[in-house]
């Protein structure tokens, strides 16, 4: 019954926060309107400046920000017990997340589509744009490097996803075609019709699973990660149109079919919640505080998501109202997914089916025995699909199937994350070279074989393709941060215009405090640990003074200009 109620309980309260505060932060403290031009209109090249219909886009969006954030994180963090981390997800989500992805991308907006890190040069300084761009660059580094080690992993665990997976791009380049010649009515029936393709592969892959073989002394995770970084490049050099959004939108549509059958599978099975309700000390565990808030990025707030918002998404905008959708409602929706996450890791891997050995308590267990084993990638991934799964047999599902559908819901996801983050470092590197008269570097295709180059390099640096592990320990942290100042960008266009910041400041102060906490905690272990680990307490470092650099120029800017006088105003 528990895990009814918080389904009923986390939708109701998304819906609630979106009808109320997130209108009135796009009436009062953004003011959203129509009559302001955006990027796609101005500057519009059918290829990254492209209009999109909020529909389309707000399947792009979404899928891009989502991959295995709202997945895995949670799915960890659930060792600490599952009220935690479903109060920092439904909490964080609403007044940090949200707020965090709708202010970067209606600054983005006003800024002829600039990223994130390239506007803040206008708003703050060009200093802090040109540190912000470095640290952007390495967190991208890591989401790509580390994502082709997922879609690989993936690949290997669930070889029932690579048919779906693979068969996806040829069905949405045609739906990409269709869709730039057709009207809303047809668009909706094409989309339905790739949907229906998509859902046909996904059986197929269920009785056909392919499996990577090993070829001399290249790995299957090698050769995944290859072929994946090349699909990544040609993918990210692709009108956005042709492939991206397509593709995401196809993937939106497996998402609402996926939670819609995992809310059938609740109010049939209802699975009782065999997770603590709080536990304070799991064997081996860092403490609950700081590092649930580092943990549960993508379901709660992720610095990634201002990339997406003002790297690609902000491009693709018609008018400004559909930023409050887009923005705040994607963010939401992410959160609402994380949910089923926690209620599939701490209640549905409890449930009993033919041929399961271990349930109940028993079951949640052996996946949270310590915390070394919770933060295995395959184990968490595995304790999601395992326990969707469970719940989706109970409304006559073959299991083999269930297992199909949410192993290609999961690769998917990740598949767009991995497509978006290298067409963002694409412009990373454009906008750096830009700034450092590099002409060389500026063309798309010089940007494109930059980025690919530096993430395989970085992927493939320990052999096998699990090189993204060298600096995945500084991930987390780095991304909050990173969450921080965009946070700090969107405080400052907003005192400069006269509005209210505490709305942003406050989210902003805390993740500072929460994700510089866990840093230097990881800071004090990667000193601890030695030789093999200095490399991450120096670029660790690097990174902390970079972002305290930042932050003082910041507030420089507003004393400088007296623009305090608009805090005290707006509060």
């Amino acid at each position: 019954m528990a895990s009814i109620l918080i389904s009923i309980g986390a939708l109701l309260a998304y819906i609630l926060a979106y009808r109320t505060y997130g209108r009135f932060l796009a009436g009062k403290i953004f003011s959203l309107s129509n009559q302001n031009e955006v990027p796609s209109k101005t500057l519009g090249d059918s290829c990254d400046y492209v209009p999109s219909r909020l529909e389309i886009l707000f399947g792009h969006h979404y899928t891009s920000i989502a991959g295995t954030g709202p997945i895995v994180g949670p799915a960890i963090a659930i060792i600490w017990g599952w009220l935690p981390a479903l109060l920092w997800v439904l909490f964080g989500s609403i007044f940090m997340g949200a707020v965090h992805d709708f202010g970067a991308l209606v600054v983005s907006l006003r800024n002829q589509g600039k990223s994130i890190g390239d506007l803040s040069a206008s708003i703050i300084s060009r200093r802090v744009r040109n540190m912000f761009l470095v640290i952007i660059f390495l967190t991208i580094l890591i989401v790509i490097a580390i994502f082709c080690m997922v879609i690989a992993i993936l690949f290997d665990l669930y070889p029932q996803s690579v048919i779906p997976i693979w068969s996806e791009i040829p069905i949405a380049v045609m739906l990409g075609c269709f869709i730039r010649r057709k009207r809303m009515k047809e668009i909706f029936i094409l989309s339905v019709i790739a949907v229906i393709l998509m859902y046909v592969t996904v059986v197929i892959g269920a009785y056909y699973p392919v499996k990577m073989p090993q070829l001399g002394p290249f790995s299957p995770l090698f050769l995944w990660t290859i072929l994946l970084l090349l699909y990544a490049g040609i993918a990210s050099l692709l009108p956005i149109w042709r492939l991206l959004q397509p593709r995401d939108y196809i993937n939106s549509h497996q998402l609402f079919v996926a939670m819609f059958l995992l809310i059938l599978g609740v109010l049939f099975a209802r699975p009782e919640i065999v997770a603590p309700v709080i536990n304070l000390s799991p064997k081996g565990a860092p403490p609950l505080w700081p590092f649930l808030f580092v943990t549960v990025a993508c379901g709660a707030i992720s610095g990634f998501h201002s990339l997406v918002a003002s790297g690609t998404t902000s491009k693709q905008v018609v008018k400004e109202s559909d930023a409050l959708c887009i923005g705040y409602g994607a963010m939401l929706l992410e959160g609402l997914l994380a949910v089923f996450v926690i209620i599939a890791v701490g209640a549905g891997i409890g449930l009993t089916r033919e041929g399961s050995v271990l349930s109940g308590v028993d079951a949640w267990n052996t996946h949270y025995s310590s915390w070394a084993a919770a933060q295995g990638l395959g184990t968490k991934v595995s304790a999601f699909v395992d326990g969707s799964a469970n719940m989706l047999i109970r409304i006559g599902i073959p299991f083999n199937i269930a297992i199909a559908i949410m192993g290609v819901l999961v690769a998917s996801f990740a598949g767009t994350t991995l497509d978006t983050a290298t067409r963002i470092q694409r412009y990373v590197v454009t906008e750096f070279a830009r700034g450092a008269r590099l002409k060389l570097l500026e063309g798309k295709f010089a940007a494109t074989v930059v980025a690919v180059i530096s993430a395989g390099a970085l992927a493939l640096a320990k052999g096998g393709g699990k090189g993204g592990l060298i600096l995945w320990p500084l991930f987390g942290a780095t991304n909050q941060l990173l969450a921080c100042l965009a946070l700090l960008v969107i405080t400052v266009y907003l005192a400069r215009n006269g509005k209210p910041v505490v709305f942003t400041l406050l989210p902003m102060l805390f993740m500072f405090v929460m994700t510089g906490w866990a840093m230097v905690y990881n800071l004090r272990n990667f000193l601890g640990a030695g030789v093999g680990s200095i490399h991450l307490f120096l670029i660790g470092v690097v990174i902390m003074c970079l972002e305290l650099w930042m932050v003082f120029e910041a507030f420089l800017v507003l004393l400088r200009k007296k623009e305090f006088k608009y805090v005290k105003r707006g509060n």
